[in-house]
């Protein structure tokens, strides 16, 4: 949809609601439930390849630059290559549109779920689903369930540590705004200050020269920096999920998208089928385990 008329109808919609919080005596509706409201139960009918997107007939997908494997293939989202790269076109066709109908943006990570109104139709960069990320933009169901990992090169310190207690007195390293770096604030807990950065090329950088003893990443990640990227590096060990329930990335979508709930019913769709755990078999078969971290 072009940005005039998204304006537009977000005005008219926004006269309508006045209009009726004076009819009920401007009521306050909860927090909670106006900000959780399910998107795209306005009406969206998921008709195939007809969806009220960025630019109509075609569908905007962005991620960051550059695209990391084992995620894409040769900084390439376009090539269908790699597992998000894959699970990108599956989610274009089952919404009813060709290859030919995709569009790549690139946008960096951090921006993807930042607050403000989007230029894609929906972002796939490994982002995490999580309830801080929800106030700002909209989430499909999760594509995929991840574990975070620690990655230490051979020999160090760092590298023999069999518990979270090992790693408390390391210095650790971990992407700007990813749930890599909180793994470390919040399960970790160590005893210097992690270091952000704002790349995981700057982190595996920073590994390589010493500047960190570890660095964390999600497992499959971590799988590809010490086999083709880092090698004198190992993989340490990987944490398990907190409160419960699997750490899942979502496709992110602007607030309030009307095409939520038809991303999320094509996600559903190719989970329930088959699909997710094929591409992910394909693409993400070498990320079969790792020691735990307790």
């Amino acid at each position: 949809m072009h940005l005039a008329q998204r304006a537009l109808r977000r005005a008219a919609s926004a006269a309508t609601v006045a209009l009726l919080a004076v009819a009920v005596g401007c009521a306050p509706q909860p927090e909670e439930k106006a900000s959780d409201k399910a998107s795209g139960a306005t009406g969206e009918t998921c008709a195939q390849g007809k969806l009220s997107t960025q630019t109509s007939g075609k569908l905007t997908i962005a991620t960051d630059e550059p695209a990391y494997e084992p995620w894409f293939k040769d900084n390439k989202p376009a090539n269908g290559k790699g597992f998000e790269s894959a699970v990108a076109y599956a989610v274009a066709k089952q919404l009813g549109y060709d290859k030919s109908d995709v569009t790549w943006q690139t946008v960096p990570f951090n921006k993807a779920f930042a607050p403000g109104e989007k230029t894609f139709d929906f972002d796939i960069n490994q982002v995490s689903i999580s309830a801080e990320r929800k106030k700002a933009v909209d989430f499909s169901s999760g594509y995929y369930d991840v574990r975070q990992a620690v990655i230490a090169l051979k020999g160090s310190k760092a590298a023999k540590a069999k518990s979270i207690a090992d790693l408390k007195g390391v210095k650790l390293g971990a992407q700007v705004g990813t749930t890599s770096l909180n793994y470390i604030d919040d399960v970790v807990k160590p005893t210097q200050q992690p270091a952000a950065y704002a790349k995981n090329d700057q982190a595996k950088s920073a590994l390589k020269n010493g500047q960190v003893d570890a660095i964390v990443t999600d497992l499959p990640t971590a799988f590809y920096i010490t086999a083709a990227e880092v090698t004198d590096a190992k993989i340490v060990g990987q944490f398990e999920n907190q409160g419960g329930t699997p750490e899942q990335f979502g496709l992110v979508l602007d607030k309030g998208s009307a095409l939520t709930s038809c991303v999320t019913k094509a996600v559903d769709a190719l989970r329930t089928d088959g699909t997710l755990a094929k591409i992910e078999k394909q693409w993400l078969s070498d990320a079969v385990d790792a020691p735990v971290l307790k």
